[in-house]
Parts: structure tokens; sequence; C-alpha cells
């Protein structure tokens, strides 16, 4: 495979199943809440703007956006009751995943 032919299809794969990640601060802001969230320790809505991902305006904004559209959830922190954690909803998850396959197949191919 050529490389913006696979390039070509990673786009269409991000228009067709992630429209909610609307630009690259909204991407950042998935990747690293999953990534928290993967390594066992969700992230609070301080520890998301100390990351310096955009300005907190921008990130608050977003946020709120993907929480909307049920793409983040928010969940009560069990030990401290003011703060609440972060997570990506499973169904997210498991398209990210699909991403993710979509992507290792097509640097594999064109990176041979």
């Amino acid at each position: 495979m050529k490389l913006f032919t696979g390039l070509r299809q990673i786009r269409e794969f991000e228009r067709r199943q992630l429209p909610f990640l609307k630009s690259v601060i909204d991407f950042d802001i998935v990747i690293e809440i999953g990534y928290a969230e993967e390594e066992g320790q969700p992230l609070t809505l301080k520890q998301l703007f100390l990351l310096n991902i955009s300005s907190r305006t921008t990130v608050r904004r977003k946020l709120a956006r993907l929480i909307e559209e049920g793409i983040v959830a928010r969940r009560k922190h069990t030990s401290d009751h003011r703060a609440s954690l972060l997570t990506i909803s499973a169904s997210t998850v498991k398209l990210l995943g699909k991403y993710c396959g979509t992507v290792t197949y097509v640097s594999a191919c064109c990176f041979k």
C-alpha cells in the first residue's frame, strides 16, 4: 500500500467513525483521560488542566461537549467527594480500539 493511500484510509475512518474528535485538542483530551484510566489513575479536572493541553477555558469548553456527547463520563471520586474522576465511555474505548487497529494495519503496509 502506498503512503498517501494509507493516510487517506485513516482520515476516512476518522471522518466516518470519530466525528466527535473535531480538533487535535479534543483528541488530546480523550487520549490523556484514557491513558490515565488505563494506568489505573483516572484524572480529575484539575489534573487535566495541569497537563497544559490548551488554555483552561478551551479545555473546559471542549470537555463539556465531550461529556454532553457521552464520550467522556464524570464519576464521583470515592475518597474525595469534592472531586470527580474523568473516564472514557466503553463504546468510545471500543471504537478507538478499531481506530488503533486501522492505524496499525495501514502503518504495517506502508512502512515495510
